[in-house]
């Protein structure tokens, strides 16, 4: 089921476009994009937070906060986690200082 998650609630995510704001969040969170972005933000903050306490069940927690909102947003620009996964690839057994320095130029 982990292996799949992320193209099924990819899924769930592109159908909530459709969906009333009364009856689901993600169409809540698409009709307001400044609120969807600030749900990132607050999520990060908590994820930094948990970290900082070193706290591994709240680090998970809100990684899985931070993840689900911001594939909102990524839903909401066209994009798929498929997108971002293909970009890891890319970058995959190269440097990161030598993939920053290429971003640079």
């Amino acid at each position: 089921m982990n292996n799949d998650i992320l193209k099924e609630l990819a899924a769930i995510l592109e159908a909530r476009k459709s969906e009333s704001t009364d009856a689901s969040y993600v169409a809540s969170l698409y009709a307001k994009p400044d609120k969807m972005l600030e749900k990132i933000g607050e999520e990060a903050t908590e994820t930094i937070i948990a970290a900082k306490n070193d706290d591994k069940e709240q680090i998970i927690y809100e990684t899985a906060d931070l993840w689900f909102h911001t594939m909102v947003m990524l839903a909401q620009k066209g994009l798929s986690p498929d997108d971002v996964l293909n970009e890891l690839a890319r970058r995959f057994g190269v440097s990161g200082h030598d993939e920053k320095a290429s971003r640079d130029k």
